[in-house]
C-alpha cells in the first residue's frame, strides 16, 4: 500500500447526488447500522468489485448514489440490522482504517458521512416539517420554510511542535499502549485555523509557539471531520498537561521516538515530515 503525501483520493472521483437502485452494478458501499458491510473471503481488501445487493440477495432499506469513481458508479445503501448476509460481515470503519485500500476507506467514509447526514436531518430546526433531499447537491430542504441543511464538517487542527532536534507528542487516554502522537483539537467557532493551532498546544500543554504553517488535510470520517495539518515552532514554556485531554507530554529526540501513529495518518506525516528534517540538519 502507497502512501499518499496528500491525503486527497488517487483516482479521478465526480460527486453526483441521485436516487440510488439495488439493481445497478456499481461500488457499493452497504451499511448495517454504522458498520460497512464487508466480505468475508477479503476482510483486507474491502468489497472492491462492482456488484449489484439484488443478484446477492441483499434488501437495502435505503439506496443513494454519491459519485462515480474511475467511472464506476458508487451507491450507499443501508439494511436492517437483523438481516443477515452471507459470506459478508459488519465492520467498524476504524476497524478497517490502514488495513483496506486508502482510496476504498475514504470513499466509505464519504458514505458514511452522507449517510449520518440524512439519518440526523430529518426535520426541519426552523419549523418542524420533514426534509427532503435537494436535487444536484448533497442537501436537504425544507419544503414549508425553504431551510436548506448541507452535512456538517467539523475542522480540526493537528499540529507538529518542534524545538531543534525535538518535537513535542502527546498520549490520549485512548491510544495504544506506549503509543505517542502529534496534539490536535478542534476549531472553535470565530478562530482562524491558526489561532486555533496556537490555542490547542497552550491549553493542553502550556507550551507557547510561533511559526504556525499549513501542510496538508485529511478527511476523518470520525464521525465527520476534518484534519488540517500544521507544523510550528517552540517558543517558550515548560509542560504542563491539561489532565483531562492527556495522559502525559513530552519531547522526544528524532532518533529515540516512542510507537507512533500508523503511516496512513496524518500525525505519522507530520511526524515523518519532522525526522527527514532533523536529519537533514544534524545527521
Amino acid at each position: 500500500m502507497k502512501q499518499s503525501k496528500h491525503f486527497a483520493l488517487k483516482n479521478r472521483f465526480i460527486p453526483s447526488v441521485e436516487e440510488g437502485s439495488a439493481d445497478t452494478l456499481g461500488y457499493w458501499f452497504i451499511f448495517s447500522e454504522d458498520r460497512l458491510l464487508i466480505a468475508e473471503t477479503e476482510p483486507n481488501s474491502g468489497t472492491q468489485k462492482p456488484f449489484t445487493p439484488k443478484l446477492l440477495g441483499i434488501e437495502t432499506t435505503f439506496t443513494r448514489l454519491f459519485g462515480y469513481y474511475e467511472s464506476v458508479p458508487c451507491f450507499l445503501a443501508t439494511i436492517d440490522p437483523a438481516q443477515h448476509v452471507p459470506f459478508m460481515s459488519p465492520v467498524s470503519l476504524r476497524a478497517l482504517f490502514g488495513a483496506v485500500d486508502e482510496d476504498y476507506f475514504s470513499l466509505a467514509g464519504r458514505a458514511l458521512q452522507i449517510l449520518h447526514h440524512t439519518r440526523e436531518h430529518r426535520y426541519c430546526s426552523k419549523c418542524g416539517t420533514s426534509l427532503e433531499d435537494r436535487r444536484g447537491e448533497l442537501a436537504r430542504f425544507c419544503p414549508a420554510c425553504g431551510f436548506i441543511c448541507f452535512p456538517r464538517i467539523s475542522p480540526a487542527v493537528i499540529m507538529s511542535v518542534v524545538n531543534g532536534e525535538h518535537i513535542l507528542l502527546g498520549r490520549g487516554p485512548h491510544f495504544a499502549k506506549d503509543m505517542y502522537s502529534t496534539l490536535a483539537g478542534f476549531v472553535e467557532a470565530g478562530e482562524t485555523l491558526e489561532e486555533a493551532v496556537c490555542r490547542e498546544v497552550k491549553e493542553e500543554t502550556a507550551i507557547s509557539i510561533d511559526q504556525v504553517s499549513y501542510v496538508t488535510s485529511q478527511a476523518w470520517p470520525f464521525p465527520h471531520s476534518v484534519m488540517i495539518g500544521f507544523t510550528a515552532r517552540y517558543r517558550k514554556g515548560e509542560i504542563h498537561i491539561d489532565t483531562q485531554e492527556l495522559e502525559d507530554a513530552r519531547w522526544f529526540h528524532y532518533k529515540d521516538l516512542p510507537q507512533l501513529p500508523s503511516r496512513i495518518t496524518i500525525a505519522r506525516l507530520l511526524i515523518d515530515k519532522f525526522i527527514r528534517s532533523a536529519k537533514e540538519k544534524y545527521d
